[in-house]
């Protein structure tokens, strides 16, 4: 049984994305709990220094898993928004000092993994491999590959449509999408974007995969070639629906 953060985002700018999710992990046999008590995972408000406003968020979602996990309802908890899963591991550092929080809040920290890094370690996905192969340029988002060293799982699952995946040279540098960065730093970030696009097309791919929506979103605006995240092709790679925004290719 796990607990899914939907990312608040990400719920309502591309819902397809959770319906991908727990499609995904349903269909392998895994409970999926989304708690109408669980918050904003406090990323936004603590990149802009709102310290008050993001530890209200903190504090209520690590009371109500912690309250889960003591009733033994909770065998792990999974982001499927990078940026949100960053954070989420960060719980136990930011209470490291609070007598109060800091036993939960480390214990949270220790449940939380990326949804690409529960499906790599924990299931054995049933894979349906299709007669068209695609070229697809995998897009490690900074949240994901810096923020919490995940990198291969991905690429790895992804390998396994039997499709062609490609790393994006310079793949180590920001789309220039960084939480807020690109509203507060316009300028930069569009160079930035330039720069991941250039990258990205060199590769002439069939479409992008990453595991951010912010990634996501900042990327699109760059560029005709589809982006997606990378759980709505493992989804319809295991059984699910054919991404609406790939139907044409």
């Amino acid at each position: 049984r796990v607990a899914l953060l939907t990312g608040c985002v990400q719920k309502e700018i591309s819902p397809q994305i959770n319906e991908s999710t727990i499609r995904i992990l349903n269909r392998h046999g895994v409970e999926v709990v989304v708690s109408k008590k669980i918050r904003c995972c406090g990323s936004l408000a603590h990149h802009l220094g709102k310290n008050d406003d993001a530890h209200q968020d903190f504090i209520n979602n690590i009371n109500t898993w912690y309250d889960d996990y003591i009733k033994g309802n909770l065998d792990a908890i999974l982001s499927n928004t990078s940026g949100c899963g960053t954070t989420m591991k960060d719980y136990g550092f930011i209470f490291r000092d609070n007598k109060e929080m800091k036993k939960k809040a480390k214990k949270i920290s220790e449940l939380t993994q990326d949804v690409s890094e529960y499906l790599n370690d924990n299931l054995k996905l049933n894979f349906k491999i299709k007669d068209k192969k695609y070229k697809i340029a995998y897009h490690s988002a900074c949240s994901m590959q810096h923020g919490q060293k995940v990198h291969d799982q991905p690429m790895m699952l992804l390998n396994k449509t039997k499709n062609e995946i490609m790393e994006v040279p310079e793949g180590h540098i920001c789309c220039g999408s960084a939480g807020t960065y690109n509203i507060l730093q316009t300028e930069i970030a569009k160079q930035l974007l330039k720069n991941k696009v250039s990258n990205i097309e060199n590769l002439k791919p069939d479409f992008i995969s990453t595991g951010n929506i912010g990634c996501i979103t900042q990327i699109s605006n760059g560029t005709k070639t589809p982006i997606l995240h990378t759980i709505e092709i493992l989804d319809w790679y295991t059984g699910g629906p054919k991404p609406k925004i790939l139907q044409k290719i």
